[in-house]
């Protein structure tokens, strides 16, 4: 089963591979190129020559005659191998049906785990085109000019004359980062260099407001950009500055006096002139009223068949060194032990990971795969999220899987039958409304309980780890009203005093902030899965807001009765 997230980026994906260019010069194929607007193409400078007898050719359609170009901004590239302003833009002779690239935030191409990128060119031999993966050796531009990219696989296609102009593209969700301008060109190297699109914007200033901020997550752009093809191949008729006008907030920009000319410059301005938390929530209503016009409703996912893992980790009562751990794997209602025993601390990432590795086995085929940690409440902030999977594999667990924790202490019966009449009750609502516990705020504990026990409220917002001595109150509030789902973050505000609740520069309240904006459209039984994506960007984004995400979520209908389970496995240190 795919989460919507996988299902925005393959709709991206999908049909968006027809902006790849071949450009020929004279007659022969020179190099390549992207189409960033209907009636414009970016490539190298050296690759556009002199622009006599020029022509671009989008091999991705087959049968489609070359279209002359001509050259309408140069960015002054004087002939040397290692010259700036190695690139050209080219105007097409005529509009061209085809949905143009979509670029990705500045800084998209590297993290702090390598990003796989892909590239389509036309070396010698392959007119068609040809892919080759690559990826950004650091962050450093090389003399503020370029990133220097290196072959993912030893044994993979090279770069090569005929990829020059050619763009590089996220492998996963297909937006460009930037365009290729050289190959190393010595015998056995394998690296090239990368003009990346805030150095473009430099040379083509045009070129800034088709850069989307970072405000916006891969799978809200992906879903817009989607929804945009589609009306712009059933010929949608829809006045874009209505439309816009419609879904905005009341602070954010007015549409440009001149109005949008297409519903692809109304998104482009929505997704690259509106940041912020509160910019989220415009590009959402603007992708649903676009939906609403297509006639098409949006698809409501079932709730995810998850079949969960259960870490269940436990003081060993024989020293801080020794932990008690049992993993169990439910298949269908059923539980089925796995392993247990008592483990020294210094092998724990290690023990468990093998052991969630012989879970699968049981899992249901086909089902949603969940890792769930039932921990002690005192353990709950162990950020179990970054152990890595496996001996031979350094992907965080969180990265990996969906993964959620869970207190022991809410496993007993009264808390799990109030809980699932929770459940049944979150299972109507369309997204996950948050109630947010500020750092310093001064709701009373008791108070608190009273707001987690309304119909529309399911999860309390930490703007800092529960740790803290002012918020254990609230914390201990939240699992004991009990909110069927809480999130925190380990990275947050470091102050959490009263003074610094609500205020712009704290932290926590950014966090919160992303949070609800992040989440107010998601089923609450999905939230795992979206939470992994978030993980999986914080992971490529150093200073993304969801580093040190903690997700607590408590279904007991995905889990089989403990008390039910203990005749089966009477060694258990929970059950």
């Amino acid at each position: 089963m795919t989460s919507p997230v996988d299902r925005a980026q393959a709709a991206a994906r999908d049909g968006g591979a027809e902006w790849h260019a071949r450009v020929e010069l004279r007659g022969r194929v020179a190099g390549a190129g992207f189409l960033v607007t209907p009636r414009t193409v970016v490539t190298c400078a050296h690759v556009a020559g002199d622009g006599e007898d020029l022509t671009v050719t989008f091999t991705e359609r087959p049968g489609t005659p070359p279209v002359p170009a001509r050259i309408a901004a140069h960015g002054g590239w004087t002939g040397g191998a290692t010259d700036l302003g190695d690139l050209a833009v080219l105007e097409l002779a005529e509009d061209v049906p085809i949905a143009p690239a979509a670029l990705a935030p500045v800084g998209a191409a590297h993290g702090t785990a390598p990003r796989k990128l892909v590239v389509y060119g036309f070396p010698a031999g392959y007119d068609e085109g040809v892919l080759t993966e690559q990826r950004v050796t650091a962050a450093q531009l090389i003399k503020r000019e370029w990133l220097q990219l290196e072959a993912w696989h030893p044994g993979g296609q090279p770069l090569a004359p005929g990829f020059s102009g050619a763009a590089v593209a996220l492998a996963d969700t297909g937006e460009v980062v930037g365009m290729v301008t050289a190959a190393a060109g010595g015998t056995g190297v394998r690296t090239g260099r990368m003009m990346p699109t805030q150095v473009m914007a430099r040379y083509w200033p045009d070129l800034r407001g088709l850069v989307p901020t970072s405000g916006h997550t891969g799978a809200d752009r992906a879903r817009l950009r989607a929804l945009v093809e589609r009306a712009a191949r059933a010929g949608v008729d829809c006045d874009p500055v209505r439309l816009y006008s419609a879904a905005a907030d009341p602070f954010d920009p007015p549409p440009p006096e001149e109005g949008f000319d297409s519903l692809w410059s109304a998104a482009l301005f929505v997704l690259c002139e509106l940041d912020g938390p509160g910019a989220a929530r415009t590009v959402a209503r603007f992708a649903d009223r676009l939906q609403a016009l297509l006639h098409t409703p949006a698809v409501q996912p079932s709730a995810p068949e998850w079949s969960p893992i259960l870490v269940e980790l436990a003081h060993s009562g024989a020293g801080d060194g020794l932990v008690r751990v049992e993993v169990s794997a439910y298949s269908e209602g059923r539980r089925h032990p796995v392993d247990s025993g008592t483990v020294e601390r210094h092998r724990l990432h290690a023990y468990v990971g093998e052991r969630i590795e012989a879970a699968f086995r049981y899992l249901t085929p086909g089902a949603d795969e969940l890792v769930a940690f039932a921990l002690p409440r005192d353990w709950l902030d162990w950020p179990v999220d970054r152990w890595e999977s496996a001996p031979d594999d350094a992907t965080p667990l969180g990265c990996a899987y969906p993964l959620v924790v869970t207190d022991h202490a809410r496993r007993k019966a009264s808390t799990r039958h109030v809980l699932t009449r929770a459940w049944k009750r979150l299972d109507t609502l369309p997204g996950a409304r948050v109630h947010r516990v500020e750092c310093g705020g001064p709701e009373e504990p008791g108070r608190l309980r009273m707001r987690l026990r309304q119909p529309g409220v399911c999860l309390a917002g930490f703007g800092t780890a529960p740790a803290a001595a002012h918020l254990r109150p609230h914390f201990h509030t939240s699992l004991t009203a009990p909110a069927p789902v809480i999130v925190w973050s380990r990275d947050g505000c470091g102050s959490g005093q009263q003074e610094c609740a609500g205020t712009d520069g704290c932290t926590g309240k950014a966090f919160l902030d992303a949070l609800d904006a992040c989440v107010a459209s998601v089923p609450p039984a999905e939230l795992p899965r979206h939470i992994l994506a978030l993980r999986e960007e914080a992971d490529a984004e150093e200073d993304h807001w969801a580093h040190g995400i903690q997700l607590l979520w408590d279904d007991p209908r995905v889990f089989a009765d403990p008390h039910a389970a203990a005749a089966a496995h009477t060694g258990s240190p929970v059950a």
